[in-house]
């Protein structure tokens, strides 16, 4: 399948959707990308997370949206990972998750990161959500490295080096406007409904009614009748 190339980034053709699982994520791209082996696609391009703002980030903005981001260090010293940006900063919000193969074992884990505006610790939450994929265990039997200490290295080298990031913007509970003026019109139709079906018949009842009544009057005047009879017969 050919690809499309848009501001720099390659593009899939029209009707073609890049929506791959947790577990390819993990085992075919970032492994890949990771110890340098070819990828599935040249699909996921390569940046800085931190060097951009979450809606400045290269593709649309209403669409999920991968890279692969080299892990930056916060200080020269330390382990600790740089996640400001020049508006904000993400920050790691519950438990990291693991990424199981087929082979049940865990290879890779998931850290989901929010973005928040200002400055830490008081910086204001948005709906930018970052899931961040990282490498922790690579069996040494995919690629006989047990007894090749250098090999070994590399291995750790390129797992502690590379992420693949997810960056979305998480769908709040809002409807659209088509879904709105839909509802409305199906509300409109059941209310109509509803009230037609609940509507009184008062034109049918005072007519029930006056019959009663013309009926009760013409049995009463029978009655009259049939007692003056009786009385004029006596």
């Amino acid at each position: 399948m050919n690809s499309l190339r848009l501001n720099g980034l390659r593009k899939l053709p029209p009707g073609f959707r890049f929506q791959p699982t947790e577990e390819e994520l993990v085992f075919q791209y970032l492994k890949c990308k990771a110890f340098s082996f070819p990828l599935p696609a040249s699909i996921i391009p390569d940046l800085n997370i931190c060097n951009f703002d979450p809606w400045d980030l290269p593709g649309d903005l209403g669409e999920e949206r991968y890279f692969f981001s080299v892990k930056e260090a916060k200080y020269k010293i330390g382990n600790r990972i740089n996640r400001a940006t020049a508006s904000g900063y993400w920050k790691a919000t519950g438990s990291d998750k693991q990424i199981i193969s087929r082979r049940n074992q865990v290879a890779g884990m998931r850290k989901t990161l929010v973005f928040h505006m200002g400055k830490p610790p008081h910086g204001l939450r948005t709906d930018w959500i970052m899931h961040e994929y990282r490498l922790v265990n690579v069996p040494n039997n995919d690629f006989n490295s047990a007894n090749n200490p250098m090999m070994q290295n590399y291995l750790n080298h390129g797992m502690e080096k590379w992420v693949l990031c997810h960056v979305f913007l998480k769908r709040t509970s809002k409807k659209s406007s088509e879904e709105e003026i839909m509802q409305s019109f199906c509300n409109k139709n059941r209310n109509e409904e509803l009230g037609h079906r609940m509507e009184p018949k008062l034109y049918n009842f005072m007519r029930e009614k006056d019959a009663e009544s013309s009926s009760s009057s013409s049995a009463s005047s029978r009655s009259d009748i049939t007692e003056v009879s009786s009385s004029a017969c006596s």
